[in-house]
């Protein structure tokens, strides 16, 4: 008696383990496809002009209870959207009359900005933080030099590449979906099958 009881334990912890470290194997792939997807890069050229991508997923949103942070390197405030208005004045100079917003687009949840007369001091990594639930985008920023003589092809290139960050977020979105859609179906099958296994002996 005392055996079989102790067969059953050791069942139900082999059981539980699996479904733990399946559990904790999905959360931790998850995050890292998330976090090689938020991790989008833009090119822009010297001179140009880039928008950085930075966007709500939340519903029915109250710009009277959102703010949102636009930090350079961590460090350097680029731009602070604070209750659905445009704050400047802790705003570091570099960025003074450079960085623009789309206001009329707050309401769906775009808070990107638009970075004009780019420098090579620009390059770097942008963060986007709205609060308070605490999205946080980052896009990594690289400068090149403007091509003699394909001026203007460069920077409508480069413009190009920063409206494609969004499709690139998508993507990302949906293969995440998808693995954990996969990764899930895998684990439930390996389940049952060990639990029938395991009821046979």
């Amino acid at each position: 008696m005392a055996s079989s009881v102790d067969i059953k334990e050791v069942k139900g912890t082999r059981v539980f383990l699996f479904c733990f470290s399946s559990g904790c194997f999905i959360c931790v792939f998850a995050l890292l496809i998330h976090k090689v997807c938020l991790q989008v890069t833009v090119e822009g050229v010297n001179g140009g002009s880039v928008v950085l991508p930075c966007s709500s997923t939340q519903h029915d949103l109250k710009l009277q209870d959102v703010s949102v942070h636009w930090r350079h390197n961590n460090s350097e405030i680029v731009y602070d959207i604070i209750k659905g208005g445009d704050v400047v004045s802790v705003q570091n100079p570099r960025y003074k009359n450079r960085a623009e917003t789309f206001p009329d687009e707050y309401l769906r949840g775009n808070f990107s900005i638009k970075l004009n007369n780019l420098q090579h001091t620009d390059g770097g990594t942008f963060s986007c933080l709205i609060t308070p639930s605490n999205e946080q985008e980052t896009i990594q920023l690289n400068i090149k030099e403007l091509t003699a003589g394909k001026g203007n092809k460069s920077i409508e290139q480069a413009n190009q590449g920063s409206a494609q960050t969004t499709t690139v977020i998508i993507i990302c979105v949906v293969v995440i979906l998808l693995v954990l859609i996969l990764i899930s179906a895998m684990a439930y099958f390996m389940f049952h099958r060990r639990r029938r296994f395991q009821a046979a002996v």
